[in-house]
């Protein structure tokens, strides 16, 4: 991927402190068309979500997929804009101490639920403190760890009363931080900081189950759930900027096959997909309705280090070096993703550069390295052969040819060969949390633009850390960088937590992401962020 782009998204979105996503100049639509262009146009809009939703709790919720109809359901103190930069949302004002380590928030008086009932301060401090409860098991309490308190709580060493967030009145709420953090406005545009309803919320535990009973804050309303199939979301008139709001509807559809949705796209059924299917990737890119965007993430392998023949680091390191990743971008995702040798993307300027390119690369493709390391670590072992291997993924047609070509390259490249297993997603996501596989596809997305949001993956204690490798050294480094509120110093620390992850390898990286989209020219204002799933909030529908 060119520099340039990527300086370009980095100045989009770096003014006094980093935030985390860009969306605005040339990666929105232009407003088109006056109030009058749109009258008797049925505003409604069909997307496809791909997977089935696993959790659409705020406090549950872990993947891409969920968090795509969250951020339109749902509204945190903050909300992104037209541009993509963090403004206040559902506060109306926010006074910071001189500290940086005190936020005072007045929640706007016309905040209310989907229900009619007002949001208040004690709505935002209940899912807060629930989130962090260790007994909600909510796998992304961690985001909250720079509150006050909040990671003993969560941890089971303090309590609830020692936590850093308190409603003083329904329109106050009060949050103390540990330390000051840079991009903590960006923090809270998170779905794990949105509210629920307290009532709803204890009354039923089934509440997100299901749209009969759901009730949420943001510009659309879920109205139906038909699991598997599709999610409906209508405007929620309730939501204090909805004559803003064109769309009267939202579908997600559900369908993971990307010929079939591509198919469905191509024939009017469906308003705009991503990840197109990669044999048509080529073909598309002269069409005016087609996009890619730099994504903040990386796509990678992950070892479980418990599970043999994972639990030597020369197996692990002798997989890494057989992959050849350049054949993978340019035969198989075709989207202008970058091979990657290194866990943190480009896209972060420091002042020393880009953090990537500072940091380069940690390893070469080497069949020959790969396979002397691969003897060593068996003879280091004791195994004369090599324990079987099966490699696991969460279904759909681009991790399959993935998985395929990593298959082959294994057998070609180090003389391995290896068995595949496919899971739906939301059983792939228990499988991989359970610890039950050796070696498993997987993704990970960066919620701001700053590389502790990618190498938080892997902290001995992150629930996303599915290898079950920990490193004391590399924790204490993340945990100084978060504290630092030096630039320079926070980056270097930064770099040298990295470096270690890199030695060890409890993964592998294959490519740094890009997202491709096609989007049909009857809609105009889709915002198309850096690090999310598009924002359709202000989108309209212009023409039938």
């Amino acid at each position: 991927m060119k520099k340039w782009v990527w300086m370009l998204a980095a100045l989009m979105v770096l003014s006094s402190v980093l935030t985390g996503c860009y969306g605005g100049g040339n990666q929105k639509s232009s407003a088109t068309g006056s109030k009058d262009s749109t009258k008797g146009i049925k505003q409604e809009l069909v997307l496809n979500a791909i997977n089935e939703p696993p959790s659409l709790d705020p406090a549950m919720a872990t993947d891409t997929t969920s968090a795509w109809i969250l951020d339109h359901t749902f509204e945190g103190l903050y909300v992104k804009n037209k541009d993509d930069k963090p403004v206040l949302g559902t506060a109306k004002d926010v006074k910071v101490s001189d500290d940086g380590k005190t936020y005072t928030f007045t929640i706007r008086d016309d905040a209310k639920w989907s229900d009619g009932s007002p949001v208040t301060a004690h709505d935002f401090e209940y899912s807060w403190k629930r989130t962090m409860n260790p007994d909600t098991g909510a796998q992304f309490a961690f985001y909250m760890y720079y509150i006050k308190g909040a990671e003993e709580f969560n941890k089971g060493k303090g309590t609830i009363e020692d936590v850093g967030v308190k409603a003083t009145d329904d329109h106050t709420l009060v949050v103390e931080l540990n330390n000051p953090l840079g991009y903590f406005e960006e923090l809270l545009t998170l779905r794990t900081f949105y509210p629920v309803k307290k009532d709803l919320v204890e009354q039923n535990k089934d509440w997100a189950a299901g749209a009969d009973v759901y009730i949420s804050n943001g510009p659309f309303k879920m109205t139906e759930w038909k699991h598997d199939s599709q999610v409906v979301a209508e405007k929620n008139e309730n939501y204090y900027d909805s004559k803003n709001i064109a769309l009267e509807k939202i579908t997600w559809k559900v369908v993971n096959d990307a010929t079939t949705y591509y198919q469905m796209y191509k024939t009017g059924e469906l308003d705009l997909i991503q990840t197109l299917p990669t044999d048509v990737v080529e073909q598309e890119k002269s069409n005016k309705e087609y996009k890619n965007v730099p994504y903040f993430g990386t796509y990678m392998y992950m070892f479980n280090v418990t599970k043999e023949p994972f639990t030597n680091a020369k197996v692990r390191r002798a997989f890494a070096l057989a992959i050849n990743r350049e054949p993978i971008t340019k035969n198989i995702t075709k989207a202008g993703e970058t091979p990657a040798y290194a866990f943190v993307p480009q896209g972060v300027e420091t002042s020393k550069g880009d953090f990537r390119e500072v940091g380069g690369d940690y390893f070469k493709e080497d069949s020959e390295q790969a396979k002397k390391l691969l003897q060593e670590g068996m003879a280091e072992e004791g195994w004369s052969t090599l324990p079987p291997v099966t490699i696991i993924y969460n279904t759909s047609e681009n991790n399959k040819k993935i998985t395929e070509a990593v298959q082959e390259m294994l057998k070609k490249n180090l003389g391995v060969d290896v068995k595949l297993a496919n899971q739906e997603w939301k059983t792939y996501l228990d499988t991989t949390h359970q610890g039950n596989f050796q070696m498993a596809r997987m993704g990970w997305i960066g919620s701001l633009l700053d590389p502790v949001v990618i190498l938080d993956y892997y902290l001995g204690d992150s629930p996303n850390n599915r290898s079950r490798w920990v490193n004391e050294e590399y924790d204490k480094l993340m945990a100084q960088a978060k504290a630092e509120q030096d630039k320079d110093k926070h980056f270097e620390l930064l770099h040298q937590a990295e470096d270690i992850l890199m030695e060890e390898l409890p993964f592998f990286p294959v490519y740094h992401y890009t997202n491709t989209y096609l989007t049909s020219p009857k809609f105009k204002d889709i915002i198309y962020p850096f690090n999310r799933y598009p924002n359709v909030k202000w989108a309209k529908k212009v023409s039938e």
